[in-house]
């Protein structure tokens, strides 16, 4: 990979360095690693009924300001998940409400941490919450698969460092100071999204390369490299894409923020925040949320080892789910077909879908909110990893739409893996809020048909807003939309490194798949600050046609559109369609549309 010369302005990207330096796999600090238990025979005798509520299990780690020992607590936890990319250790780390003072919680993989109030000030932390990438050189690229939720931060030196990748949500957090977004060193960074947050002093990208904000406040924001968009966020810099690559919405047309975990008194309930349409600003900032909650023992505490069986009997018999930090082999597909249901992940909860089959399915129905989940493929290709709605839902959800927020789909790294289509929308009115849909370019099991996918995110409903969309690397279509009134805003792709050569990417006369294809018979569809990359590495070159594509009709709008070749290995002779200037050279300077048609 060539060393580009200024990371604030001419940045390579992450993974193909990536392979060299991809820790070992560490064993889990009593984390469990399970296997499917077999579905029990048609004619077994009844299981007994399944009881909510319960223990959270051993990696669930809970403080209060009088525990002793958080600091060497928090560095036992990183000292085992910093490097551990592709492990299967899985931890959340909760901390009552209250005040804690001088901490540094360093965050490595699949490792999240959040307070319990209702409100992100119940918990103030006098001290850091740290993401940096010491782990991988100061290359802050795959810094993947941690989060932070519903803390206030005073960071000791006046700014907190969160140097993420995907997958790697900040939400509901009070930053009483600034947010550096870049490593220690300012070396490459590739993010990220925060939502539902204030950050009372300024936000310093830096070397980021992209970065989604939503429905937030920022007391400044910095600097920008090739992709920063923001919507409903108080403070937020002016529209001026392309330069500097601001993309600002005022509000966002609908949102509803992530279920979270919190405490009433010594009672766990898990807070369900309500809609809102054309919001702006945090959920937060006046006094009590608004929303519902439901009490932990309506929930199935779930534990590694818990089959699909299992899961499934707990929904069937009306609770929801909570899925405890770990590894869940699953033989058949999660079920959620009752309106209401919340299917809430700690830790990075992962499903693995075993035997081709489905980790989730969705019915029909309003108002099932999936969240902060895992899903890794299995061995065995599976036609589709999550499915919300079945093919042919037609029901209309505005009032109370489905949400899939902080799920993310990774197909091979962990280990070969493969499916069809990981994502498929067929639910009207869905919002898939913050996603990294990644078929994997290192790590193992990685090569053009060992993780075959073809296809991130298909939308077949109509109606359905996505809000900070990751998708990568796929064989085919990284997103293909076919439902009408579709929007997105914010999208990063990159094309799949590993194409063997031109052939191997030819879509009939067309050259290569586009990263966002929204389908010919689609009369409109908007999108706001569209991004797509190429790195063929094994090829350099492969010439990409065009990163977007869509039908020319004036229903099907696109604003701030770019694509990068990153160091010329590979290039692009549109942007979308036949439109915008064809890349060239090894300069990785972005070529630009502001608006189509």
């Amino acid at each position: 990979m060539p060393h580009l010369p200024t990371p604030l302005s001419r940045l390579s990207r992450r993974r193909v360095l990536g392979a060299a330096a991809a820790s070992a796999v560490l064993p889990a600090l009593g984390a469990a690693t399970a296997s499917a238990a077999p579905a029990a025979p048609a004619a077994a005798k009844p299981r007994k009924a399944l009881a909510g509520g319960g223990d959270l299990g051993p990696n669930v780690i809970v403080f209060d300001p009088s525990t002793p020992g958080i600091q060497a607590k928090l560095d036992e936890v990183f000292k085992q998940q910093e490097s551990a990319q592709f492990g299967a250790g899985r931890y959340q780390l909760l901390f009552k409400p209250g005040t804690y003072n001088g901490l540094n919680a360093q965050l490595g993989f699949y490792t999240s941490i959040s307070g319990l109030g209702l409100s992100p000030d119940d918990t103030t932390i006098n001290g850091d919450v740290t993401v940096d990438a010491g782990w991988f050189n100061g290359n802050a690229t795959q810094n993947f698969w941690r989060s932070a939720e519903n803390l206030a931060l005073v960071p000791v030196n006046g700014t907190n460092r969160w140097a993420v990748a995907q997958a790697a949500p900040f939400r509901r957090m009070h930053v009483r100071g600034g947010l550096n977004l870049s490593p220690d060193g300012y070396g490459w960074a590739s993010g990220g999204y925060i939502a539902d947050s204030r950050i009372d002093g300024s936000v310093g990208p830096y070397s980021q390369q992209q970065w989604y904000t939503r429905d937030s406040s920022v007391g400044g924001w910095l600097n920008a490299v090739w992709n920063m968009v923001f919507s409903g966020v108080e403070g937020a810099p002016a529209q001026s894409f392309p330069d500097p690559p601001y993309t600002t919405l005022d509000t966002t047309p609908v949102s509803r923020e992530k279920p979270f975990l919190y405490l009433d008194g010594a009672d766990y309930k898990v807070f369900l925040p309500e809609k809102r349409t054309n919001a702006r600003g945090t959920t937060w900032g006046n006094g009590t949320p608004r929303g519902t909650s439901l009490p932990l023992d309506q929930f199935y505490v779930a534990k590694p080892g818990d089959s699909a069986a299992i899961l499934n009997a707990a929904l069937g018999q009306g609770l929801h789910l909570l899925l405890t930090p770990g590894v869940y082999h699953l033989d058949a597909p999660v079920r959620v077909d009752r309106a209401g249901t919340v299917v809430l992940g700690l830790g990075y909860a992962t499903l693995v879908p075993d035997g081709g089959a489905t980790a989730v399915q969705v019915a029909d129905v309003d108002g099932v909110r999936l969240a902060g989940f895992l899903v890794d493929a299995g061995t065995v290709n599976s036609a589709t990893l999550i499915e919300v709605g079945p093919q042919g839902a037609s029901a209309d959800h505005s009032a109370d739409p489905i949400t899939v927020q902080d799920v993310f789909v990774r197909i091979g790294g962990a280990g070969a893996g493969k499916a069809t289509t990981s994502m498929v929308i067929n639910a009207r009115h869905t919002i898939v809020d913050h996603t990294w849909v990644w078929r994997a370019d290192h790590g193992d099991g990685v090569g053009w048909e060992t993780n075959r996918a073809d296809y991130g995110v298909v939308v077949n409903g109509d109606d359905v807003l996505a809000t900070g969309l990751f998708v990568e690397h796929f064989n085919k279509y990284d997103v293909q939309w076919n439902g009408e009134r579709g929007r997105t805003i914010f999208f990063q792709n990159e094309k799949a490194y590993d194409a063997p050569n031109q052939a191997a990417i030819q879509n009939g006369n067309t050259k290569g798949f586009a990263a966002y294809k929204v389908a010919d018979s689609v009369t409109t569809h908007e999108g706001w600050g569209l991004g797509s990359y190429c790195y063929y590495n094994v090829d350099p070159t492969i010439v990409q046609g065009h990163g977007f594509a869509a039908p020319n009709t004036p229903g099907v709008k696109f604003h701030d559109l770019l694509v990068v070749s990153l160091g010329g290995q590979g290039q692009y002779e549109h942007v979308v369609n036949d439109i915008g200037a064809a890349t060239s050279g090894t300069s990785t300077v972005p070529s630009t549309v502001v608006s189509y048609p």
